[in-house]
Order: C-alpha cells, then sequence, then structure tokens
C-alpha cells in the first residue's frame, strides 16, 4: 500500500488545539504521499460512531482513521466517563472489526498539558496518530497478503 487513504476525525470542542493537531496530522500524511479525508464531530465521544458509520456503509474505503480530540480533567467524573469510553470504543472497533485506528484523543489535566501535546514543534500528537495509523494499515495490509 504505497498511498494509505486516512479519515482523520476531529472532536471540535478545543478549537484552536485541535487546529494544530490536526496540521499535525495532514502534514504527517501527506508527507507519507498519502490521502486524507476530515469530518468534524462535536465531541470525543461521537468520533467512534463516524468509524461505524463508514465502515457499515461502506461510503468510501479508507485504509485507517486518526481519532483526534481532547479531554480536560474538570471538577466532575465526566472526564473519566469521555476518556475511557472513547477509547474503549475506539479499541472495540480496532480489534473487532480488524481497523487500524489511532487513538489521539488528549485526555490531560490543563491546557498547558495540552498544548505541549498538540503543538507541531513539540510532542505532535496529530502527527504520531496518523504516522501510527498508517503503520497499522500497512501491517494490516502486508499480514493479510
Amino acid at each position: 500500500m504505497a498511498f494509505p487513504r486516512i479519515l482523520i476525525i476531529e472532536a471540535r470542542f478545543y478549537d484552536e488545539l485541535l487546529d494544530e493537531m490536526v496540521r499535525g496530522a495532514v502534514a504527517a500524511i501527506e508527507a507519507e504521499g498519502g490521502e486524507y479525508e476530515l469530518v468534524t464531530v462535536p465531541g470525543a465521544l461521537e468520533i467512534p460512531a463516524i468509524i461505524a458509520y463508514v465502515e457499515n456503509g461502506r461510503r468510501q474505503a479508507f485504509d485507517g482513521y486518526v481519532a483526534l480530540g481532547c479531554v480536560i480533567r474538570g471538577e466532575t467524573h465526566h472526564f473519566d466517563i469521555v476518556a475511557n469510553e472513547s477509547a474503549r470504543a475506539l479499541m472495540d472497533l480496532s480489534v473487532n472489526r480488524g481497523l487500524a485506528i489511532a487513538n489521539g484523543i488528549l485526555t490531560v489535566e490543563d491546557d498547558e498539558q495540552a498544548w505541549a501535546r498538540a503543538r507541531v514543534g513539540e510532542l505532535n500528537k496529530g502527527g504520531a496518530a496518523a504516522m501510527a495509523a498508517i503503520h497499522m494499515a500497512r501491517l494490516r495490509a502486508e499480514l493479510q497478503g
């Protein structure tokens, strides 16, 4: 698979932060000669549903998926629910359906941690997630013949 086709799903809860993460993901995909589409959802819990919609409908074939979002701890248990359930649903899709899904949903304590992970010039988790999706898609293709 020379030219991976990737679907980026972004949860636009923190607009500027997600702009940076998408920038990193797009740069990584383009550096690999890949193509991408971008879909926006309201929050991290909605990301797995989009992957299921695409796979169930077979609207378009994608080699891999990049889930991008950010969950910042607050004063309630909502953080734990969103962080755990979005990760669980992505893992279930990946394992049960054999999909190449990279979880780039940041789960952090504060804005400072989020930006350190999102910035392309720092940890670049958007780019790292895109590379993980591409790597897994290529491995799947290689192992499945």
